[in-house]
C-alpha cells in the first residue's frame, strides 16, 4: 500500500448482510490499495449485530478501519448519513459494498477537487457479472439497473446533473449546505430495489449551493458485481418499475423540469437510438439484438407505469421522506420534506 497521505478522504462503505462477507472484504482491501491512501474506511452496518460483530472483530487490529452501526432508520440513506457524521475527513468518498475500486481511484477524484467550485466528483462503474459474460438480452442503455454507468452518459471529465451514489465522492461542505441524504426513497436492504436518493440530493445540493460544480470522471473506475439473480428479466423488470416509483418522488421534491432533466434526453434520443442498434443486429442475424430492443421497450414501460402510479400516490399524499441535517440521523429533523406513494415505504 502507498505511503503517500491521501487528500483527506474518509471512504464510507455502507453493509448489510453476511451473504457479502467475501466482497465486503475485497471492497476494503480494494481501498487500502490505493495510489493515494484514504485517511480512514468506514464500514456502517445496517441493523444487523450479528455482522457489525464480526466486521468488528475482523478489523479489530486494523489501522485505519472503523466498524458503526447505522444510527438511523434502516435503510442506505441513513446508514450514509451515518458515515458522514462520523467521518474525519474533509472529503468523502462512498463505494459499494459488492464492489472493488481500482488501484487510481481516489486519486483521480482528488484531482478534481482542485478547482474549490467542485462539490462532487463521480466515476464509471463496470459490471462484472456472475455468470462471467452479459447476457445477450441486457442493452448496455439500461446498466443502471445492476448499478453501473450506461450507455448515454458523456465520457471523459464532465459536468453532470448528478453523480451515482455507489462511487462518488462530496466535500464535506456539501453535506453541511445541503443536510444529508433523504431517508425513505432509496434502498432497504433486500426490499423492492428503489433508488434515486443522490439524484435528490445532488439537485438539493445545487439548489442550496447554485455555482457548484458537480462532475463524473470515468477514469475513476470501479468493479461492481452482479450476482446471477439481477442477470434475469424478472429482475430488469422489478428495478425499472421501481426506478419510476423513485423518479416520481425525486419529482415531487424538486420539480419536474429538474427531477427529468436529464431522464428526457435519455428517453428521446439515447434509448431510440438503442432499439434501433438492436433491431439493426437482429436482422443481420447477430445474437440478442431483437431481446435487447425488446429489453429497452419493456424497460420504459415499466419505468413509466411506476413513475404514474408512484405520481399518483404523491398527489394523495402517501408515504413521506425527509434529509436531515447531518448528525441528526433519526431522519426527523428540519430538511427537505416531501410526500411521496408506495416508493418511499416499500
Amino acid at each position: 500500500m502507498s505511503t503517500e497521505t491521501g487528500a483527506g478522504f474518509s471512504v464510507v462503505i455502507c453493509v448489510y448482510t453476511e451473504d457479502r462477507w467475501e466482497d465486503i472484504l475485497a471492497a476494503v482491501s480494494s481501498v487500502r490499495a490505493q495510489s493515494l491512501t484514504a485517511r480512514e474506511t468506514l464500514l456502517v452496518v445496517d441493523h444487523n449485530p450479528t455482522l457489525l460483530a464480526r466486521l468488528t472483530t475482523e478489523y479489530a487490529a486494523t489501522a485505519g478501519v472503523r466498524v458503526l452501526a447505522n444510527a438511523g432508520p434502516r435503510g442506505l440513506s441513513a446508514g450514509r448519513n451515518t458515515g458522514i457524521a462520523a467521518a474525519r475527513g474533509d472529503l468523502i468518498a462512498f463505494l459499494d459494498d459488492d464492489a472493488v475500486a481500482e488501484r487510481d481511484w481516489l486519486r483521480y477524484f482528488a484531482e478534481g477537487f482542485d478547482d474549490p467550485r467542485v462539490l462532487a466528483v463521480g466515476g464509471r462503474t463496470l459490471p462484472a457479472w456472475e455468470s462471467g459474460g452479459r447476457p445477450a438480452w441486457f442493452p448496455e442503455e439500461f446498466d443502471w439497473v445492476v448499478g453501473c454507468t450506461y450507455k448515454g452518459l458523456p465520457r471523459g471529465r464532465v459536468r453532470v446533473r448528478n453523480v451515482l451514489g455507489g462511487n462518488a465522492s462530496f466535500r464535506r461542505t456539501a453535506f453541511d449546505a445541503a443536510g444529508g441524504f433523504a431517508t425513505g426513497i432509496g434502498r432497504d436492504g433486500d426490499k423492492r430495489p428503489l433508488g434515486c436518493e443522490e439524484t435528490e440530493f445532488c439537485i438539493r445540493l445545487t439548489h442550496a449551493v447554485p455555482d457548484a460544480v458537480l462532475l463524473i470522471d470515468d477514469r475513476s473506475v470501479i468493479h461492481h458485481r452482479v450476482p446471477a439473480a439481477r442477470e434475469r428479466f424478472g429482475y430488469f423488470r422489478t428495478r425499472t418499475y421501481a426506478e419510476g416509483l423513485s423518479k416520481a418522488l425525486v419529482a415531487r421534491s424538486v420539480g419536474a423540469a429538474k427531477g427529468l432533466e436529464s431522464e428526457r434526453r435519455y428517453t428521446t434520443r439515447v434509448l431510440p437510438s438503442g432499439v434501433g442498434r438492436g433491431l439493426r443486429d437482429a436482422l443481420l442475424g447477430r445474437p440478442g439484438g431483437a431481446g435487447r430492443a425488446g429489453a429497452i421497450v419493456a424497460g420504459v414501460l415499466t419505468a413509466t407505469g411506476g413513475y404514474v402510479l408512484g405520481s399518483v400516490r404523491a398527489r394523495r399524499g402517501g408515504a413521506a421522506f425527509s434529509a436531515a441535517p447531518i448528525g441528526d440521523t433519526d431522519g426527523r429533523a428540519e430538511g427537505v420534506r416531501s410526500t411521496g406513494g408506495e416508493g418511499a415505504a416499500a
